[in-house]
């Protein structure tokens, strides 16, 4: 038999063997079964917590529709007829209860959104919920819920959650008097606003710090129409998963990068997943102020309403996130107390949330004391106290405590705004963009240059703040927080930042309220942002503070979208080559600028990347603008007769 015949004869014998299952003889052995040891972790374990100087307890609280929102509840050790502070926050209530591991009411509470010695000195209860749809709490998450009607078709909102937790909270704490505050910042402090709508009787006050309360307008999501697109990694980290657990990354070391090479803020987030979120594609729907946003600005809520609450709002000058809601909200339902004692305002030297930090500086500016402690002291305590404790005595608190920056002082005013406590007037004054960068209360003369020019390049936009630029984040080490008092002398020397400034101040000029730019500019473009900034120009030296001389200090800026200069619902192209007015507001101010300081006004065209880059040809949605829209624009600022562009200051005079 040949060799060839012989494979042929006993190939297929040989591939039954190779595809037949294993043999009896080769079955893996049973497994080895060894004595075990008795676990030394305990079925249940029970923490041993009679030394502790407080009582967590924790609540699944049933709203009205069924669902069941997860509640920490800390009571004081030996507590009776306490009082009951609520927050209702999408930031975790049990992180929020946790800072630390403490036998201690202070220390586990010390940290956002805690203003932990007017808790544990005042012998509140301590109650923080999650929202529905947020870490232990069941339900539907929703950005911002809105309230129920045309955005919101079911029958709960966050005003009937607070309602049903309020009743739960003083039918089931029996240490508590019956009395509940709301109170929390940003978005914890959006929802002290809304529990004013339709409020439950044992509600007796509520204080919302620095809410979020228009987010196209001015706090979170745009700015006059400006898409605020370094928020993007909120908007990520809050909806991508219940927990929050899903975290943005960074793909270059400088922001500025990230932002450049999608083009678009549209781009990158479908580069990074986005479109999966709910929020995300509301947002990049209505990029305009439609009724998406109108129904929701939470400043004509409350207006709507009986104003049945003493409400105190908290507001930042340098909050760098929601600049906008306090005072939109003070200026909404002031008019409604009539008697001078339901709505108080308080403004701070702060950054966002700054108040219940330490307040003693801000960036390379110092205050000499610790402005938050004394806000907590003397204004916060005060007020919770007399309106949550039985037989409190009456609170000496002003219906305006503002800080005036400058000056580094304290002012108890009648109202916002009001200059001083008696004897002064806030008179509106043009402060006139001149002819040679000069500005001054001269009106222009005729004859004189009539505009300054500069090239607006979307190529090369120009930073908010020096580069590298991180990502907003809330780690320590990032200095997000205190971009609104950098210093503006980078932007300044730039040659697409036009930069007008006043002589040398012989004597000091106050301002308190609201600017107002009126900006006559033009743009070879059909599209346009515009930013305005009114800085205070520190002393060449600075006695002691070698690093203030010459710093510039932003004290109002912002920025608007040219396309919504007629109609902020509906945009349009600019007419190429016009010089057209920009009338808007910039934030409130409360500053004087000092004698041997100088007062200057820049103007440009990009801010990033804060802000998306206007491509400066029109196009539908900029959200998707392609990367051949993108292209420089000549833009000129006006100072003639009959064209002058100025800022309106709120001046204080006698």
């Amino acid at each position: 038999m040949t060799l060839i015949r012989a494979c042929r004869l006993f190939a297929p014998v040989l591939g039954a063997l190779l595809f037949a299952g294993p043999s009896a003889a080769q079955t893996a052995p049973p497994p080895v079964h060894y004595p075990g040891l008795p676990s030394e972790i305990p079925a249940k374990f029970d923490p041993v917590v009679h030394t502790f100087d407080y009582t967590r307890r924790e609540a699944m609280i049933p709203m009205r529709d069924g669902v069941k929102l997860h509640t920490v509840i800390l009571v004081p050790k030996g507590a009776k007829g306490a009082p009951i502070l609520l927050t209702r926050t999408p930031y975790n209530a049990t992180e929020l209860t946790s800072h630390a591991s403490s036998s201690h009411l202070g220390p586990i509470l010390t940290g956002y959104d805690n203003a932990t010695e007017v808790i544990v000195e005042g012998g509140y209860i301590r109650a923080v919920q999650d929202v529905r749809g947020k870490y232990g709490s069941e339900g539907d998450y929703v950005m911002n819920r809105p309230l129920r009607g045309p955005l919101n078709p079911t029958p709960v909102d966050h005003s009937t959650d607070t309602w049903d937790t309020i009743d739960w909270l003083i039918k089931n704490v029996p240490e508590s008097n019956g009395k509940v505050g709301i109170l929390g910042i940003s978005y914890d402090g959006f929802l002290p606003l809304i529990a004013l709508v339709n409020t439950h009787p044992a509600l007796k006050v509520s204080v919302p710090m620095n809410p979020m309360v228009d987010g196209w307008m001015g706090d979170d999501w745009f700015h006059n129409g400006a898409f605020r697109q370094q928020n993007m990694n909120y908007i990520y980290e809050q909806e991508a998963t219940t927990e929050s657990g899903a975290k943005w990354w960074t793909s270059h070391f400088d922001d500025y990068d990230t932002f450049m090479q999608a083009v678009s803020a549209g781009e990158l987030g479908r580069r990074r997943g986005l479109e999966q979120l709910g929020f995300w594609k509301k947002l990049i729907d209505h990029p305009s102020y439609d009724a998406f946003w109108r129904e929701q600005a939470v400043d004509r809520l409350p207006a709507a309403q009986p104003l049945t609450v003493p409400v105190m709002l908290v507001h930042s000058l340098w909050d760098q996130e929601d600049i906008y809601g306090a005072i939109a909200v003070y200026k909404a339902i002031k008019p409604k107390d009539t008697n001078n004692d339901k709505v108080f305002l308080v403004m701070g030297p702060w950054h966002h949330g700054q108040e219940i930090d330490d307040g003693s500086t801000l960036g390379a500016l110092q205050f000499h004391s610790d402005t938050a402690l004394y806000f907590r002291q003397n204004i916060l305590r005060p007020f919770l106290d007399r309106h949550l404790k039985d037989g409190a005595p009456a609170a000496d608190i002003p219906p305006v405590s503002a800080y005036e920056t400058g000056t580094n002082t304290w002012r108890r005013l009648p109202a916002w705004p009001a200059g001083c406590a008696s004897g002064c007037q806030v008179r509106p004054t043009p402060l006139y963009l001149g002819a040679g960068l000069k500005l001054g209360f001269d009106a222009p003369k005729a004859g004189d240059a009539a505009y300054e020019e500069y090239v607006s390049d979307p190529a090369k936009p120009v930073p908010f703040r020096a580069r590298p630029i991180q990502p907003v984040g809330y780690d320590k080490s990032f200095t997000w927080s205190q971009w609104l008092v950098d210093d503006q002398r980078e932007a300044s020397g730039r040659p697409d930042v036009v930069a007008f400034v006043s002589d040398v101040l012989s004597a000091p000029v106050k301002i308190s309220g609201q600017p107002i730019a009126n900006l006559v500019a033009s743009t070879s473009g059909t599209d346009s942002d515009w930013v305005v900034k009114v800085i205070d120009i520190y002393p060449d030296e600075v006695a002691g503070q070698p690093a203030m001389g010459g710093y510039q200090l932003m004290v109002s800026a912002d920025i608007f979208r040219g396309r919504y200069r007629e109609s902020l619902e509906t945009p349009k192209p600019i007419s190429s080559g016009d010089p057209l007015l920009y009338r808007f507001a910039l934030p409130t101010a409360n500053h004087v600028f000092l004698p041997g300081h100088r007062i200057m006004v820049q103007i440009q065209s990009s801010w990033f990347p804060l802000y998306d880059r206007n491509p400066q040809t029109f196009v539908a949605n900029i959200f998707w603008a392609k990367p051949g829209d993108y292209r420089k624009a000549v833009q000129r600022v006006y100072h003639a007769p009959g064209n002058a562009s100025f800022v309106e200051l709120p001046l204080v005079t006698p």
